[in-house]
């Protein structure tokens, strides 16, 4: 298969998968508090990954010569951003629906191109531009601008969003170094759980029973968007570049959205719904739009 192909796959997948994720971390909560189930999730995803670790790339990582003093420090703000960026989706869940999390986390598209030309000086397609406008204005149509809790709700998805954005441009930053998915995706997770452990046991009741009430749910968001999601998100920035990624993880959004509608009730309205379809066009064509110039070209 095609690299960027085999990457555009695992990108779509890991859209599909963070979508419905939302569902079980909107009814997560209900025995134990954000940064506990950010916690266990995030460890959870680190258990299912550390087999594959060991089995393919151990020996290799061994037998190659890093610089592992410089990887430490990149995964620990990897896993520092991984740890606040879904603590934060966590307690923008108990002030608004899933519909409007998922959709003002993925303004990280937003966040993106500007991380990555201000500082990295990373030159961006200019289809990008118009796509993060048209995404901006979906996530409009599905704001509440008359409801204050909703409101505080959306405000901490959008700072939340921040979080993603360089979680996003440092993935792709240490792969040019540390070019092992799999480990990178266990280790961040590790990571990211102590960090919100810790507060944890400060801040919220940590009892190992009521974590157990929430089996079901920590289960799906653990192994599949913890563990294998964010281990894809990481084999599809192997062969694209940030900015259109982040686009295509945009679609998180859009399914979340869909997913609240059908298994939570979270009734959409016209305007709702018209703003999830502004933000699957800006995906499609920031897509579509580099490979018309490169099919010109070749012409």
């Amino acid at each position: 298969m095609n690299s960027k192909i085999f990457s555009l796959s695992c990108a779509l997948i890991t859209s599909f998968i963070w979508g419905t994720a939302f569902v079980a971390q909107d009814m997560g909560m209900d025995h134990i508090g954000p940064l506990t189930f950010t916690s266990a999730r995030l460890f959870l995803g680190f258990l299912t990954l550390l087999p594959f670790l060991i089995i393919i790339d151990f020996k290799k990582i061994k037998q190659g010569k890093h610089d592992f003093k410089k990887v430490f420090i990149y995964l620990l703000f990897i896993g520092f951003l991984i740890a606040y960026g879904n603590a934060l989706q966590q307690y923008a869940l108990l002030y608004t629906d899933v519909a409007n999390t998922a959709v003002f986390t993925v303004l990280y598209v937003v966040f993106v191109p500007f991380v990555s030309y201000f500082f990295f000086s990373k030159n961006i397609h200019w289809s990008v531009w118009p796509s993060i406008f048209t995404c901006l204005l979906g996530g409009l149509f599905l704001t509440e601008l008359d409801n204050v809790v909703v409101r505080l709700g959306d405000s901490i998805a959008l700072f939340n969003a921040l979080f993603w954005s360089f979680h996003i441009v440092f993935i792709s930053k240490l792969l040019r170094i540390f070019n092992y998915p799999i480990t990178i995706a266990s280790l961040q997770c590790l990571i990211g759980s102590i960090f919100t452990f810790v507060p944890a046991l400060i801040f919220e009741e940590v009892i190992f029973a009521n974590i157990l009430l929430e089996y079901k749910e920590i289960l799906y968001v653990g192994i599949l968007s913890s563990g294998f999601a964010f281990m894809l998100q990481i084999f599809s920035q192997q062969n694209l570049s940030p900015a259109p990624v982040a686009i295509i993880f945009s679609l998180e959004g859009a399914i979340a959205a869909l997913a609240g509608w059908i298994i939570l009730d979270q009734f959409l309205n016209e305007i709702k719904i018209f703003g999830i379809f502004l933000i699957i066009f800006a995906v499609i064509f920031s897509q579509i739009a580099p490979l018309y110039k490169k099919n010109s070209i070749k012409n």
